[in-house]
């Protein structure tokens, strides 16, 4: 998933054949044989003065317990909060100008969040009966900083479990409907908000002194050539190669030669095209296939953002093609989005952006890289660096959202925004938590013992 976070798409933040959105209609569920730090900038508020505030214990029932349920988001943050309910009661909770305010619509979209709690709350937001008004990265930011997230719903843990049934990527013809539904948008959806020319949908290096998102990415791009010692005449695999960007810098600033893997249709079409633009198609290739079935043997391995695609159970299967891709002696980068500890993966980003997609933790992967004969060189957290990359995106999307929904104004629609900048934004909040729950990991591994050929310090990533 070159990209990834490893992200906000049934409707959306890095995905997907049988995939209705790539069929021509909104963007919607993949299914087999259905007929288918950057400065953020808050979205500003009208300022009328508010009306005075109910005591909630003054509301009607349904809304005070609601009421409650929705001032524990800001409780003991300095953010502030408006809530305004469908019989016209209003809830102010914090002592300054609010933040962000949500605004119902209907009983019913109240009711959702009374039993699915901050699913159906997005939920509502994405379907229009609830509004989010004000600064949507601090209302994110508030919810992560009260636990909202680590609330164990029934409901929502039932409907992930149906998510994992019917979207499980253990089929190899249901793990590229996935990948379609995402990665398939076509490029013209992802280059308003991408870095240009190439198109990274992973986390950027944001080394210090870093301006631009493009700066970042190509700071990536080198990071981890860098970290595999790639040089002129190192053939290397590509696992996830998205549009072709890595493809072409090692080819153009270390004269390696890549091959990359991808199971996304439209990607691999646009990838060759430019490939073939710029007149090396006799140097490089892409190949269609799925992340279990790479051909062929290479010295080096680069995968950036594939294994939280692998899916629940295919983990193991996902890292031993990576290790048999790899020749004797030969190095590797794994780059992906990581949970700390072992949990499910969040059902609304499952259900509405990467559908059968799962993060492993780091002790899963490495595990799984170590019974296929990987040695783990080295770690490296960059979970602060994909806050950064998500800030970005984010801003760049709503910035130019008016034209990505010109594209196709019945594809992109008012569902598709919502959707988008809630995994966007959402993402970036998670990644700058304060409570550890996820990172962002740069695996070094070699086939077999690395020996006296890897410099014995890290010396010389940094080193001009």
């Amino acid at each position: 998933m070159r990209a990834k976070i490893k992200a906000c798409k049934r409707g959306v933040d890095r995905s997907c054949s049988g995939l209705s959105a790539v069929n021509g209609g909104k963007v919607g569920r993949a299914r087999i044989g259905a007929s288918q730090c950057l400065e953020r900038r808050p979205v500003s508020l009208p300022a009328p003065p508010p009306p005075a505030a109910p005591e909630t214990g003054l509301l009607p029932g349904p809304t005070a317990l609601l009421a409650r349920m929705l001032e524990r988001i800001v409780a003991g943050t300095e953010v502030s909060m408006r809530a305004e309910f469908a019989d016209g009661s209003v809830v102010l909770q914090g002592a300054q100008p609010p933040t962000f305010t949500l605004r119902f619509h209907s009983a019913r979209a109240e009711r959702r969040v009374l039993a699915l709690g901050y699913v159906g709350l997005l939920e509502a937001y994405f379907d229009a009966s609830l509004d989010i008004d004000g600064d949507l990265a601090a209302a994110f930011r508030a919810g992560f900083a009260s636990g909202l997230d680590l609330a164990v719903n029934p409901f929502v843990a039932l409907r992930n479990k149906r998510h994992e049934w019917r979207f499980s990527n253990a089929s190899i013809a249901q793990a590229k409907a996935n990948a379609r539904f995402h990665y398939g948008l076509g490029q013209a959806f992802y280059r308003p908000w991408l870095d240009a020319p190439a198109m990274n949908y992973t986390c950027a290096y944001w080394k210090e002194g870093t301006q631009t998102l493009e700066e970042a990415q190509r700071n990536k791009m080198d990071h981890v050539c860098r970290k595999v010692r790639l040089q002129a005449g190192d053939t290397f695999v590509d696992v996830g190669s998205g549009w072709g960007g890595l493809l072409l810098h090692a080819w153009e600033h270390y004269g390696a030669v890549g091959t990359g893997i991808n199971t996304t249709t439209e990607q691999v079409a646009e990838s060759r095209a430019e490939i073939a633009r710029r007149g090396l198609a006799d140097r490089l290739e892409v190949v269609e296939c799925d992340f279990r079935e790479i051909p062929g043997q290479y010295d080096k391995l680069l995968s950036i953002g594939t294994l939280e695609h692998a899916g629940r159970d295919q983990l193991p299967d996902v890292v031993r093609a990576h290790a048999a891709a790899l020749k004797p002696g030969g190095l590797g980068v794994i780059h992906f989005i990581g949970h700390v500890d072992s949990r499910d993966t969040e059902f609304y980003i499952r259900e509405y952006i990467f559908p059968g997609g799962w993060i492993p933790s780091l002790a899963e992967a490495i595990a799984c890289m170590e019974r296929n004969g990987l040695e783990v060189v080295d770690v490296e957290n960059l979970r602060r660096h994909y806050a950064l990359t998500l800030d970005a995106w984010a801003e760049r999307f709503d910035r130019r959202w008016g034209e990505i929904h010109a594209l196709d104004p019945q594809r992109f629609d008012e569902r598709v925004r919502r959707t988008w900048r809630t995994y966007l934004w959402s993402c970036a909040e998670l990644f700058r938590a304060s409570r550890p729950q996820i990172g962002l990991f740069q695996v070094t591994v070699s086939k077999g013992n690395v020996g006296g050929n890897y410099p014995m310090s890290r010396a010389f990533l940094y080193d001009r």
